[in-house]
């Protein structure tokens, strides 16, 4: 039996992929005129680790541009290479070249070999340059601060090591051992119980060993012998601890506390005092860590799925035992309650699994904002609020792309130049936040700056170039929601970055898509907010059953705001089949189901039926219905995968007996019931 090091490939590309974020949040973070050493680093950790990585699995671009890298952030740390900007650029562009390489290594294919050639010459080129100035400055005395890290003094070259690895299978033996080869000679193996012993020829550091060792075995598998009596006690606390589990991942987090404590212990003399928090910090986040766990997305599906279904037969048990006497039968009942009780726990539990917090998201923007803000010569800062606050994972990657096109709108259009926002008496960095935050049922993801604002008249005057039907007693909300309309642009000339008039109608799609809408607020000269309303999860939601005709449908509960009989001075027909109901000191128009859904045996008399209240997109519409069944909350089935996409359905569930009933589009009944809004606005209030 061999050990088959393909099968951990995944749990690395995870790993590098973390790293990787990490390193960039921390580029982009740091103080070029006074870096801490604490970040340098764990820059410098993160690309050591998926340098020992990659040299387990054989992926030797990956291999050779981080160690490229690594060289330079190792000078960096220790004050052998100054930092600027340019410096800062160039690891940034470099950890983009490694997430292409890792990319293309998990489709299993070759990374671009011009990328590396084009990376790997200008990181030669910056040492080298680096080096130069170094000699120029006459700075010998800094010099000796690189040897600890070049050659540990508990093993210099040609020294010996034993390696020990406890509890393994014999026949996982020779891969291990060929694995411990590539740091020096073999002189002997013995193999006792469980345990491997190996001792070892070579200049390699515990450290090493460790980093590649870590994606094969437990970091407590792992035993050092050879070093000082006072090394050892440091090596205890340098284990990296990496499970290798399919599903328990501890690999960031704990290389983070035991690499932070590895330079401690080696550390010269000289370090910094701020060297030393690093460990705690570490070993803090890795307390918080340490139990979590790495599934894949189709697991977490496949058990919502099951619990949904669960949900499901505990209705149908419901709807079948209820007309049964409750004193013959109490134990039944009592035991169904609580069955109930229980599998609405379990729902919100497994759910919880799903939600991530929006820091997630507004990772990703630090890197846009600082790229994005250069080219286009402007200065921005970037503000996150509610990071803590959680949505779906799955909604969280769709709705990357649509927020994506807000933000670089935000900085193209919003933001003005430093120039101009002088001028206009502000400071010369603009802002733009991000902030997240629960509403009830709701998540509320605000992208907002501090620009000039939307200009009505301009807005206005390129609907009607458009052919757009406008008019200029249209509220500022109809007003901004024209931005929103295919091809609609008001760049004063098109960039690489926006202007053709493609991408704003798309993003409001989706959002819609994901049932969810969008509403602007904006004030000029004073800057724009765009609000994204999203439902927390598309798996489950609350309802309202209503009925029209025999026919069931669910009404998302969170888009009703109130259901009444209207009496007859309160209706005004405005043709042959649009009316119109005066709730509250505005005409609403009157969107009927039967009509809609062509349903027979419906009422039709409005003054006998139900006049449900709905909010869509910000507005306000009425819906006619025969009956309000009741509140229920029902599993979300995709309508579109399982059968085709329906006008005016968004999806599907199962009810308790077993019938299928359809989950109503609130934003298509809301268009439905904006073709009478012309008529609407020349009705004026009784």
């Amino acid at each position: 039996m061999t050990l088959d090091i393909a099968e951990f490939y995944q749990t690395f590309f995870d790993e590098a992929d973390e790293l990787l974020d990490e390193m960039e949040r921390l580029l982009i973070d740091l103080d070029i005129e006074t870096p801490d050493s604490e970040d340098l680093n764990a820059i410098f950790r993160a690309a050591h680790s998926i340098k020992g990585g990659a040299g387990t699995f054989g992926f030797t671009h990956l291999q050779e541009t981080t160690h490229l890298l690594e060289n330079l952030l190792d000078r960096a740390r220790h004050g052998e290479l100054v930092l600027d900007r340019t410096a800062v650029d160039l690891f940034l562009e470099c950890r983009d070249v490694l997430k292409g390489q890792i990319d293309a290594y998990r489709a299993s294919a070759e990374p671009d070999q011009q990328a590396f050639d084009d990376i790997a010459q200008r990181l030669r080129t910056l040492d080298q340059q680096g080096s130069d100035a170094l000699a120029a400055g006459a700075a010998p005395a800094t010099a000796p601060a690189a040897e600890p890290e070049q050659a540990e003094p508990e093993a210099p070259a040609g020294s010996v090591r034993q390696v020990a690895i406890s509890g393994i299978e014999e026949g996982k033996c020779a891969a291990l051992v060929e694995e411990l080869s590539l740091f020096g000679d073999i002189e002997s193996q013995t193999f006792e119980g469980d345990t491997l012993t190996v001792t070892l020829a070579g200049h390699a550091s515990a450290e090493d060993i460790e980093s590649v060792l870590c994606f094969v075995v437990d970091a407590d598998q792992l035993h050092f012998n050879g070093a000082a009596a006072e090394d050892a006690a440091a090596q205890a606390e340098t284990v990296v601890a990496q499970a290798v589990s399919e599903v328990v991942a501890e690999e960031h987090a704990s290389r983070t506390q035991d690499a932070a404590a590895s330079d401690e212990a080696k550390a010269p003399t000289s370090a910094t005092p701020a060297a030393p928090a690093a460990k705690p910090k570490a070993a803090a986040k890795s307390a918080g860590e340490s139990s979590s766990l790495r599934v894949s997305t189709e697991k977490v599906d496949e058990i919502i799925n099951l619990v949904g279904e669960l949900v499901i037969t505990q209705s149908m048990l419901e709807q079948t035992i209820g007309g049964l006497d409750s004193e013959a039968h109490s134990a039944l009942l009592e035991g169904l309650n609580q069955l109930q009780r229980n599998a609405r726990d379990l729902q919100e539990a497994v759910m919880s699994v799903r939600m991530m917090p929006m820091d997630y998201a507004f990772n990703r923007f630090p890197r846009l904002v600082r790229d994005l803000s250069r080219k286009l010569g402007k200065e921005i800062n970037l503000v996150t609020e509610g990071e803590s606050t959680e949505l779906d994972k799955g909604l969280i990657e769709r709705i990357m792309d649509p927020m994506t096109h807000l933000v670089r709108n935000s900085l193209d259009h919003g933001i003005e130049t430093p120039e101009r926002r002088k001028e206009a008496g502000k400071p010369a960095a603009g802002t733009l936040t991000l902030a997240a935050q629960h509403q009830g049922g709701s998540i509320l993801i605000d992208i907002s700056d501090d620009g000039a604002g939307l200009n009505r008249e301009r807005i206005l005057s390129k609907a009607r170039q458009n052919g757009l039907s406008v008019t200029d007693t249209m509220s500022d909300d109809e007003v901004w929601q024209l931005i929103f309309a295919p091809g609609f642009s008001t760049a004063e000339a098109v960039t690489d970055v926006s202007g053709r008039g493609v991408g704003m109608d798309v993003v409001k799609r989706n959002i819609q898509e994901l049932g969810g809408h969008v509403d602007i607020r904006s004030a000029a000269g004073q800057g724009t907010t765009i609000r994204i309303v999203l439902p927390l999860t598309l798996a489950i939601m609350d309802g309202m059953l209503i009925r029209v005709g025999e026919e069931v449908f669910i009404m998302p509960l969170g888009a009703i705001k109130e259901s009444m009989q209207v009496q007859a001075d309160q209706l005004k027909r405005v043709s042959q089949d649009k009316q119109l109901v005066y709730v509250r000191g505005e005409y609403l128009p009157l969107v009927e189901m039967h009509r809609v859904f062509d349903i027979d045996g419906a009422q039709t008399d409005v003054l006998r039926g139900i006049v449900m209240v709905i909010e869509s997109e910000g507005r306000h519409f009425a819906v006619l219905v025969d009956e309000l069944v009741g509140q229920r909350q029902v599993v979300v089935k995709n309508l579109e995968t399982n059968y085709r996409k329906v006008v005016g359905i968004s999806a599907a569930t199962i009810l308790g007996d077993g019938s299928v009933a359809l989950i109503l589009d609130v934003v298509a009944l809301s268009r439905e019931g904006r073709q009478s809004e012309t008529q609407v606005r020349q009705v004026a209030p009784a």
